[in-house]
Order: structure tokens, then C-alpha cells, then sequence
């Protein structure tokens, strides 16, 4: 269990949900761990699913996997980001998980043959999840982050939970509410009392928010900040403004301006620690927005994008992260187009991706869009577009060069085609028991691996190293069997699993293309602000010089 002392924030959406919690949970583990104190940041997910990973990442978003593993929520992706460190399993649950659990100690008669019930043997299941993530951690601070919105169903026992914890621990907990403040377009005025209505609903709990972010179109007036605090019995300024920004990551300094986490402090009478030193941060906040940075365009080429007439960038959110941190590195400003993969099935030309300077494939499962993605693929390779496919992409990279190059006609991947003459890509061979038997959730090659990495590889050159340790999340791999001939036909398999089985990075030789790699596992997902990823920096070089030629060409 926490030792004692241990202090305890819980943040809580009111109003509506996506307003920002988790950048909120995320930018006040980044404060209090630049003024001393070690975080842990955790996420509830209300949500009956095990885990993340068998949701639909249209709908919910992508898929972040940890060190361990487990698939979650693409929150704990802003969490590993902003702490610049790695995440474990016990920094997340869901109300699947604690069910699991509970339904698996009953059936084992954990419980003595009592009678189980929501209250207290849910609740006191998630105290224990609560508690046991601080200790496991070490830390001085949990913030935890329970997902959806006050007044749901499904969060009233993580919220009941809380509410005890704070019983049993009066003085270390502190309740925060993120909530939104509406401009009706009609009016025109920023209005409070949906933010009013949410306080009562949590009041409803037996929970009073300590301190209340408002989100908003625009920063909050002195009189609604006062407005706020008198009907919600909330101290003026504790009342937070937080309105839109370029960057979610300026949101930490905008809290500090507002002395945010030294009013945390002072409300869990910690021990009183240095100032924030945000230095480093700032000078990523400068880079990352910098307008004037030259710009260099980036096709991302993709199947989840499109929802009615909305692109959901979230689907690859790590990956959109990825490369502005590389980019800021490199003080560059990268202009991301969503490219549909499907549009070149329905008779879009190709050529259309000779006005970008890089193309990215991103990960995915099924055949959708497909056949586009391949044609985008021979398009960088002919044409000598840098070119990043991660996970899918790879696999489809080699499709594509063992169809036009290695001549294996009717190359296919087993995924889409069981019956293709060339089967480049095949199910590897300890899942095909998980699909026989319909396992899919928590079953694929999921977590870090280590690869070695070849010398004189563009890929080498990046890592500056001959051993690596990535994330992977996959159930097909490149056949071994194709290798000798797709390696005699040109392509170079740089990156492989430490027996050599298992190809994890594939790309072509400098001299034959500026730059053409794909890994099988997903660099995005480590990533970090302060920490870019070297494959992620790479390709953005790469992009940076086609960049810098056809500007040049076009004043020649």
C-alpha cells in the first residue's frame, strides 16, 4: 500500500467529455515533478473492455501501448510524453479490469462465500488499484484521471471511491474539475451555469471540487471567475482559465503563470520545494511553435481518417506527436496532410504526392485502403519521396517492392490474400492458435522487444547504436522464407530480432533511394518532447533536403 502522507489529486470531467483532462492531468505531473516530487499519473477508463485494445481507434482513438504491453487509452501517451518517462500497467485500469478481477478471486472463493456487491467490494477493489499504483511507483503525488464525465453511470464508483479515500485520508486528497464554458453563438457570451450544474452533480457524490480548470474559446474575466467561486463554493483563484492554444503544450506554463501547482501544493500541505524549472520545456514550447520555421509538408497516408466530414487525426495521434517533436529538433515546421488511402482506389492520381516532401504509412489492420497505400508506396519509391511506414506500412513496403521489383507477381500479404502465390506477409506462427480459438484481445506480439541493428544501415545511422529496444503491437510477420530473394532483389533487411527470425526494420541502401525504411514495430509510441525519436528525425532530415531542393529548383 501508499505510504502514509502519500497525497492524491483526482481530476474529473464536468459539462462534456474531451475538454482536455487528460492534457490537464498531464501538464500538473509535469509541474510538480519539475518543483521536486515524484509523479504518478493514472487513468480510469470507465469503459466494461479489458483494455483498449479491441476498440475501434475510429471511435476512440489509437491505441498507446506500454512498456508491458497492455493497450490503453491514448492518454497514457500524453502521460509518458509530458513526464518524459515510461508508464507501467499498474498506471492504468479500466472497469473491465476491475471486474475481471473480482469475478475471477469469487470464483476462486476469495471471498469466503460472501454475497459480492458494487459497494464495497467494486469500490474497495478500485481503492486497492488506487493505492497499490502508488506504491508501486515510489511516488510522493498520484494524480489520478477518471474518464468520461461527471454524471455518467459508468464512473459513479471510481468517484465513490475518491470520495472515500479522501475519508480515510483527510488532508491528502484534492478534487479538481475540468469543466467547459460555452459562447452559444446566438449570444455571444461566455455562459457558467452548465460549469454551475456540473459542481452540484459532483456535490451530488458527496464531492467538492477544490479547484475548477475552465475550458474555454476564450480566457476567463475576473467576474465569472467570481461568479464561479461563489456558486460553486470554490476559492476565486483556484478558479483556473484555460483557454484554446496553438500547442497543448504550452498548457503547463499557462498553469504556472496561475501559480497552479503551487497553490496544489499549499492545498496538500506538501513540503515546500524549489521553483519549477521549465527551462528545457520552454525551449520546446518556442520550437514546436515557432511560425516562421521553414515548412516542410507531410503526406500522411492512411485508412481512419474518415467519419462523416470529420478527419479523426486521433487515430494516429502518436504518430502526429512524433513528428512535430522531430521537427522542432530540427527547427523545422512540419505541415501534416491526411490522405485518405482509399481515394486512390477511387481513381485519385497518385502523382498528386509529388508536392509533399515525405510520406508516412501508418500502422492499421485490414484490407481497406490497401491497394492505395501500395500505389502511394511505389509512388515515394520511384520518385524518390522519402518515405516511413510503420508496422503495416513496413509490411506493405515490402509487398510493393517484391511485386515490382523482386517480380513475385501477385505478392500479397496472407492478412488480406490466404491464398496469394507470394506470400510475403504471414500470421506468425504462435498466434495462429489466438485466431483458431478467437482470441483477440491482449493476444497479439504486444510490448518491447529488442532488435540488432546492421552496420552501415540507415537505420544504424540514426540509432547510433547496434541494439534496440522498441514497442510492437502486431500479428503478422514478414515471411522468412521471401528474404534471401527480396535481399538479392535490392532490399535490406537492417533491423532484425536478436535470433535473426524476426525482420523488424526493412529499408533500401542510400544510394539507391534518399530514404526508404520501415519498422515493423512503432517508434511513435516513445517518442518524446524532449527525447525525439532518431527514426522519426531521420525521415524529417530526409524531408527537410527534398524540401530545400524543390524550393531551390523552383528559383533556378
Amino acid at each position: 500500500m501508499a505510504k502514509d502522507g502519500h497525497k492524491y489529486i483526482f481530476v474529473i470531467g464536468g459539462v462534456l467529455s474531451g475538454v482536455g483532462k487528460g492534457i490537464a492531468t498531464s501538464s500538473m505531473g509535469l509541474l510538480l515533478k519539475s518543483k521536486g516530487f515524484k509523479v504518478n499519473l493514472v487513468k480510469v477508463d470507465p469503459y466494461l473492455n479489458v483494455d483498449a485494445g479491441t476498440m475501434n481507434p475510429t471511435e476512440h482513438g489509437e491505441v498507446f501501448v506500454l512498456n508491458s504491453g497492455l493497450e490503453t487509452d491514448q492518454d497514457m501517451g500524453n502521460y509518458e510524453r509530458f513526464l518524459n518517462r515510461d508508464l507501467g500497467p499498474e498506471d492504468y485500469m479500466t472497469s473491465g479490469m476491475v471486474y475481471q478481477t473480482i469475478i475471477a478471486r469469487e470464483r476462486a472463493l476469495g471471498y469466503g462465500g460472501k454475497c459480492i456487491e458494487a459497494i464495497p467490494h467494486v469500490r474497495d477493489e478500485i481503492l486497492h488499484r488506487f493505492e497499490s499504483a502508488a506504491a508501486h511507483n515510489g511516488s510522493n503525488v498520484s494524480i489520478i484521471e477518471i474518464g468520461g464525465t461527471v454524471g455518467d453511470f459508468q464512473n459513479a464508483l471510481f468517484i465513490d471511491a475518491a470520495r472515500v479515500l479522501k475519508m480515510q485520508h483527510p488532508g491528502d486528497v484534492t478534487f479538481v474539475m475540468v469543466s467547459y464554458l460555452p459562447v452559444p453563438g446566438t449570444l455571444g457570451e461566455m455562459k457558467t451555469k452548465p460549469t454551475q450544474n456540473a459542481v452540484r452533480q459532483l456535490n451530488g457524490y458527496g464531492v467538492q471540487p477544490d479547484f475548477l480548470i475552465a475550458r474555454g474559446n476564450h480566457p476567463l474575466d475576473s467576474k465569472r471567475k467570481e461568479k464561479i467561486a461563489v456558486a460553486c463554493s470554490i476559492q476565486t483563484d483556484h478558479v483556473i482559465s484555460a483557454p484554446d492554444i496553438e500547442s497543448v503544450y504550452e498548457v503547463p506554463l499557462n498553469f504556472e503563470k496561475d501559480k497552479f501547482a503551487e497553490m496544489l501544493v499549499k492545498t496538500l500541505a506538501l513540503p515546500s520545494r524549489k521553483n519549477a524549472d521549465l527551462t528545457a520545456w520552454r525551449k520546446f514550447v518556442r520550437a514546436v511553435t515557432r511560425t516562421r520555421a521553414p515548412e516542410v509538408a507531410i503526406a500522411i497516408v492512411g485508412k481512419y481518417f474518415d467519419s462523416g466530414d470529420f478527419v479523426l487525426s486521433d487515430a494516429y495521434l502518436s504518430v502526429i506527436e512524433a513528428i512535430k517533436f522531430s521537427a522542432a529538433a530540427l527547427r523545422i515546421r512540419p505541415r501534416i496532410h491526411w490522405i485518405n488511402a482509399k481515394d486512390f482506389e477511387r481513381g485519385t492520381a497518385v502523382s498528386t504526392l509529388a508536392k509533399y516532401d515525405g510520406i508516412l504509412v501508418p500502422g492499421g489492420f485490414g484490407e481497406t485502403g490497401i491497394e492505395g497505400k501500395i500505389k502511394a508506396i511505389e509512388y515515394a519509391r520511384t520518385k524518390k519521396i522519402p518515405y516511413f511506414g510503420l508496422c503495416y506500412g513496413m509490411q506493405l513496403m515490402v509487398v510493393e517492392y517484391a511485386r515490382h521489383v523482386a517480380e513475385l507477381i501477385g505478392a500479397h500479404t496472407a492478412e488480406i490474400d490466404p491464398k496469394t502465390t507470394h506470400p510475403i506477409v504471414v500470421v506468425m506462427e504462435n498466434q495462429k492458435e489466438h485466431i483458431a480459438r478467437n482470441r483477440y484481445g491482449g493476444s497479439m506480439r504486444l510490448g518491447t522487444y529488442p532488435a540488432r541493428v546492421a552496420k552501415g544501415t540507415i537505420a544504424q545511422a540514426a540509432y547510433k547504436k547496434n541494439r534496440i529496444d522498441e514497442r510492437h503491437r502486431h500479428r503478422y510477420e514478414i515471411n522468412s522464407a521471401y528474404v534471401h530473394e527480396l535481399e538479392k532483389a535490392g532490399l535490406v533487411f537492417s533491423g532484425t530480432s536478436p535470433d535473426g527470425v524476426l525482420m523488424e526494420i526493412a529499408e533500401l541502401p542510400k544510394n539507391a533511394h534518399p530514404f526508404m525504411l520501415g519498422t515493423q514495430f512503432h517508434p511513435e509510441l516513445t517518442a518524446r518532447p524532449l527525447a525525439p525519436h532518431p527514426l522519426f528525425t531521420a525521415f524529417l532530415k530526409a524531408a527537410r533536403l527534398r524540401m530545400a531542393s524543390r524550393q531551390g529548383s523552383r528559383t533556378r
